[in-house]
C-alpha cells in the first residue's frame, strides 16, 4: 500500500494573525521522484464556503474519447454530455458518488447530469470499452489538477488545511491520500511524495 509523505520546502511565520490569501504551491511526485500529472490537489481549510456552481461544464465524446479526460466542477455542477462523434455512445458511471445512465445518444445530441456529491466520478461507454473519463467533484474551492511539473499553484486564505491528493493509481480507500498541513503567512511550498 502506498503512503504519503509530505516534504516541507518553506513554511514561514504561523501567526495567530487573521487568515488572508497566501500562495501555496504543491507537487505530487511518484514513488520514482517523478511528478505525476493529472493527480487532482484539494486543499481543505475549515469554514471556507464551497466553491459557487458557475459553469458551462461539459465533457465531449470526440475521436471516440472524453474530451477533457479529467474535468473538476464544485458540488451542484450540472455537466453537459455532448456527443460530436459519428457514431453513437452510452455514457454511464458506477462511482459512489454518482450512479448514472445516459443511453444511446447520437452525433449532435446531448445529455445532462447534475453532481451532488464530492468525490471521482469514471466515467465509461457501454459501446467503447476504451473511453474512460473522470469528473472530479469538489466542495473545496481549493482544487486543481497538476501539470507535467506535478505542480499546483493557488493562493488560500487559512492558516491550516487538509491536503489531499487523488490519483487513479494510488492504492487506497477512493485514490485519495490526504495530510494535515500548515500555511506560514508568507505561504507554503510542499512536496507531496507517493511511497509504495
Amino acid at each position: 500500500m502506498r503512503r504519503l509523505r509530505i516534504v516541507v520546502a518553506m513554511m514561514v511565520g504561523c501567526a495567530a494573525a487573521p487568515a488572508m490569501a497566501a500562495p501555496v504551491t504543491v507537487q505530487v511526485l511518484g514513488p520514482d521522484g517523478r511528478p505525476v500529472v493529472g493527480a487532482v490537489v484539494t486543499l481543505s481549510v475549515p469554514g471556507t464556503a464551497p466553491p459557487p456552481v458557475r459553469g458551462p461544464y461539459a465533457v465531449a465524446q470526440r475521436d471516440i474519447q472524453f474530451s477533457p479526460r479529467l474535468v473538476i466542477v464544485p458540488v451542484g455542477a450540472t455537466v453537459t454530455f455532448p456527443n460530436l462523434d459519428k457514431v453513437r455512445h452510452h455514457v454511464y458511471s458506477f462511482s459512489k458518488s454518482k450512479k448514472f445512465e445516459l443511453k444511446l445518444f447520437g452525433r449532435d445530441d446531448s445529455r445532462s447530469v447534475t453532481f451532488d456529491k464530492p468525490g471521482a466520478v469514471a466515467l465509461g461507454c457501454n459501446i467503447h470499452d476504451t473511453m474512460n473519463g473522470i469528473v472530479f467533484v469538489t466542495a473545496s474551492p481549493y482544487t486543481a489538477v497538476t501539470g507535467a511539473d506535478g505542480r499546483v499553484r493557488m493562493n488560500v486564505n487559512g492558516r491550516s488545511a487538509t491536503a489531499s491528493v487523488w490519483h487513479p493509481t494510488i492504492r487506497a480507500a477512493n485514490n485519495t491520500l490526504s495530510q494535515g498541513v500548515s500555511i506560514g503567512e508568507a505561504g507554503l511550498s510542499t512536496t507531496l511524495q507517493l511511497r509504495r
